[in-house]
C-alpha cells in the first residue's frame, strides 16, 4: 500500500510534535498498553522506516517524550498555554521539594519562620521604643518640675526682705508694692549684685594709699605678672606639676625693689599664688599680690583695670606678655615676650637695664616711653638695639673730642715740666 508523500510528511510531523509525545509517553508511565493499539503502531513504525531510508526527515527519539515531559513539568502555566498544552496533558511536577534541597533558603518552612522572627523583632523595637519615650517623657517632667521648684526657692530666697538682729523686717524701695513685684525685683537686684561680683573688681582700692613721710613712697609702681614673666608651669614624670623660676628672676626683683614698688597681679587664684610667692620672694621685694577677684570680667578675659589701683598713673609701668590683660592702660604697658621655660633666657636682665634708665632719668610720665615702644613686635630687642646705637654714639663723641688738637701753651709747658 502506497501512500502520498505529502501524507506521509504530515504524519511523521504529527507523530514528533510534543503534544503526541505527551501522549505517547503517559499511558507507558501509567503500564497500560492497549492491545488493540498494537498493529497500528507496527504500521506508523514500518512506514516511517521506509521513509527514512529513502529521504531523511527530522524525528524525535523515542527517548525525547520523557525529557519532554520533565521539561514541560517546569514550566509554568503560561508557558504551557503558549506552547499549545492541551488539558488532557499531564499535570506539572511540582519544583518545591527540589529547590528546597538546593537551596534551603527557600523553603516555605524557611520563609515562615524568617517571617516569624521579622515580626517578632518588630514588636520588640516597637515596645522597647514606647519604653524609651516613656522614660523620655519622664525625665523631662522630672526636669521641668525641677526646674520650676528652684525658680520658686530662688524668688523666695533672694526676693525676702532682710531682717534686723530682732527679726523686724527692715523696710526698703520695694516694701510698698504688690508681693509679688517686691519678691520679683528684690531677686533682681540680688542677681544684679552677684553679677557685679564676679565681673568687677572686689574692692574699689586694691592698693592702699601712698606712704606718707616719715615713710619712704617709691616713686614708681611696677606691676608684674607672675606666669610665664616671674615662673612657668612645668610638668615632668619624676616631679609632677611644679613652677620653675625664670632665669634671673632673684637678681631682678633684688634689683627692681631699689627703685620702685613692686606688685604682682594676676588672673590666677589666691590660693595658687600665694603658696609660689612665698617660695619665690622669701626676702620681701613684692609689696603687694593681686589675684583674680581684682581683675575685671570682660568678653571673657580677666582684665586688669588700673584706676582701681590707687595710683598716679604716670608713675605706673605693667610688665606682662598678654594684650587682653592690660587692653585697658595699653599706654601703661610693656609687652615683654612670653616665657616657656627655656633655660637660655635673659630678657629679665635687659629688663633690669630698661626699668632703672627711666628711674634715673627721673621720667615724669612713663606712658610716653611706653607708647613709643608699643610699635615694636619686641620691645626688649628695640631697647637693646638703641642701647646700641647709643653706646655707639657716645664712643664717637668721645673719640673726637680726644682726637681734637690741644693748644700750643699747653704743650710747650709740658715740655718745659717734663711732662
Amino acid at each position: 500500500m502506497s501512500m502520498a508523500p505529502a501524507t506521509v510528511l504530515q504524519m511523521l510531523r504529527g507523530l514528533s510534535s510534543p503534544r503526541v509525545l505527551a501522549r505517547m509517553h503517559q499511558p507507558r508511565a501509567l503500564g497500560n498498553h492497549p492491545v488493540h493499539h498494537h498493529h497500528h503502531h507496527l504500521h506508523h513504525r514500518r512506514a516511517s522506516s521506509r521513509l527514512a531510508t529513502s529521504t531523511p526527515l527530522p524525528s524525535a527519539p523515542p527517548s525525547l517524550a520523557p525529557i519532554l515531559h520533565t521539561a514541560r513539568g517546569y514550566s509554568s502555566t503560561t508557558k504551557q498555554e503558549a506552547g499549545g498544552a492541551t488539558p488532557e496533558a499531564a499535570p506539572p511536577v511540582s519544583n518545591a521539594p527540589l529547590l528546597a534541597k538546593l537551596f534551603p533558603q527557600t523553603s516555605p518552612e524557611v520563609d515562615s519562620t524568617a517571617e516569624q522572627e521579622r515580626q517578632k523583632r518588630e514588636e520588640e523595637e516597637a515596645k522597647e521604643n514606647e519604653r524609651a519615650w516613656k522614660r523620655m517623657k519622664l525625665g523631662f517632667a522630672v526636669f521641668g518640675g525641677g526646674g520650676v521648684a528652684a525658680g520658686l526657692w530662688a524668688v523666695y530666697e533672694f526676693g525676702k526682705p532682710e531682717v534686723d538682729p530682732n527679726g523686724q523686717t527692715i523696710e526698703d524701695e520695694f516694701t510698698h508694692k504688690p508681693l509679688v513685684q517686691q519678691y520679683l525685683q528684690r531677686m533682681w537686684k540680688s542677681m544684679h549684685y552677684y553679677q557685679r561680683m564676679i565681673q568687677e573688681p572686689s574692692r574699689a582700692k586694691l592698693l592702699p594709699d601712698p606712704l606718707k613721710p616719715p615713710y619712704v613712697q617709691p616713686r614708681y609702681t611696677l606691676v608684674l605678672e607672675m606666669k610665664d614673666v616671674l615662673v612657668h608651669p612645668d610638668w615632668t614624670y619624676q616631679t609632677g606639676w611644679r613652677f620653675k623660676k625664670r632665669p634671673g628672676v632673684d637678681h631682678f626683683l633684688a634689683e627692681c625693689a631699689k627703685e620702685f614698688e613692686i606688685v604682682v597681679f594676676t588672673a590666677e587664684q589666691g590660693m595658687t599664688v600665694f603658696p609660689i610667692l612665698d617660695a619665690l620672694d622669701p626676702n620681701g621685694y613684692i609689696m603687694y599680690r593681686l589675684v583674680r577677684d581684682a581683675t575685671h570680667f570682660v568678653d571673657g578675659h580677666h582684665v586688669k583695670n588700673l584706676d582701681n589701683l590707687n595710683r598716679d598713673l604716670k608713675k605706673v609701668i605693667v610688665i606682662d606678655w598678654d594684650a587682653n590683660a592690660t587692653k585697658m592702660h595699653p599706654d601703661n604697658t610693656f609687652g615683654l615676650a612670653r616665657w616657656h621655660g627655656n633655660d637660655d633666657d635673659g630678657q629679665l636682665l635687659d629688663l633690669i637695664a630698661f626699668l632703672k634708665i627711666i628711674a634715673q632719668n627721673n621720667v615724669d610720665d612713663v606712658r610716653e616711653v611706653l607708647h613709643y615702644y608699643r610699635q615694636f613686635d619686641d620691645p626688649i630687642s628695640q631697647f637693646r638695639e638703641n642701647q646700641r646705637k647709643l653706646a655707639e654714639q657716645m664712643q664717637e663723641a668721645e673719640r673726637i673730642e680726644q682726637s681734637k688738637t690741644k693748644p700750643m701753651v699747653k704743650q710747650w709747658s709740658r715740655n718745659i715740666l717734663g711732662r
